[in-house]
């Protein structure tokens, strides 16, 4: 279904950025793999595929946030959902690429200042979404990680209704069942 006005220019930037990006790293499982496989794909036949109102399956970014010694991690409350999640959502034209779109959320979804982004994706998730979420069905997620480098007082956003610290061996009930995998990816990544 072709959309009803052009494609914004900071979003065909951003698009030849995630196919690039996406491409370049080393997915870490065979599900991983596979899921890389189908974002290109996606991308590929979507040039629309990051803008909101694309396609009904679009990529997001997102980003789970680490305290210094990664014992802890911040998820919100996500008003829409009522589930826990990390912190992430909808690419924006303004946004320089895929990392800053990551950490662009974080920062605006935690009320923390200060955030350092480890390297390059950490796990990819391809998600259905409910009714609530209006035209938008389903999102290929490309999950970055950050350690909260200054104040730890985060605040609730607008989009949720808490935002908390919690170990990362003792992930909250109502917990979306894909962020331990994300954690568990997270905390690789910084291990390297």
């Amino acid at each position: 279904m072709p959309n009803r006005e052009p494609i914004p220019p900071g979003l065909l930037r951003l698009h030849a950025d995630a196919r690039h990006r996406l491409s370049a790293w080393g997915a870490p499982t065979p599900d991983q793999v596979r899921l890389r496989a189908e974002y290109l794909e996606h991308l590929r036949v979507h040039p629309d595929a990051l803008w909101r109102s694309g396609p009904p399956a679009h990529l997001t970014a997102s980003l789970l946030i680490l305290d210094p010694p990664a014992e802890h991690v911040l998820l919100t409350l996500h008003a829409k959902a009522q589930r826990w999640f990390q912190m992430g959502g909808h690419i924006e034209p303004t946004d320089v690429d895929l990392p800053h779109a990551a950490l662009r959320e974080g920062l605006e979804e935690s009320g923390l200042s200060e955030l350092t982004l480890l390297p390059g994706p950490v796990h990819l998730d391809r998600h259905t979404l409910s009714g609530a979420f209006g035209s938008c069905r389903e999102h290929l997620d490309v999950r970055y990680a950050a350690v909260a480098t200054g104040d730890l007082g985060a605040t609730v956003s607008a989009e949720s209704t808490d935002v908390r610290w919690f170990p990362v061996d003792a992930l909250p009930g109502g917990a979306d069942a894909d962020v331990a995998p994300l954690v568990a990816a997270a905390l690789a990544a910084m291990a390297r």
